[in-house]
């Protein structure tokens, strides 16, 4: 089998998705919009993230196997899609 051994699959590359909000009501506004992910083609998990130092930010980080989908953000939140380069 020469030209096989060692080769790696070509796999297309995953996504990490944040979305973010920054107020008193984005715990909960993030948290509906967590619920609706798994649901979405490509899905691979996601997180509910809160930070102690900043009580009002919240942030769903998620992770999609080619792109996240096209849904419409919750009020007052605002996006990032970022290519995975390197994951240990």
């Amino acid at each position: 089998m020469a030209g096989t051994e060692g080769a790696a699959r070509a796999q297309p590359a995953s996504q990490v998705w944040y979305v973010e909000a920054r107020d008193a009501g984005a715990r909960d506004r993030l948290g509906l919009f967590l619920d609706t992910l798994p649901a979405q083609p490509g899905f691979l998990g996601a997180e509910l993230l809160l930070s102690p130092a900043q009580p009002d930010l919240a942030l769903v980080a998620s992770r999609w196997a080619a792109g996240p989908p096209l849904l419409a953000l919750p009020e007052g939140a605002r996006a990032w899609v970022f290519e995975v380069l390197a994951a240990r």
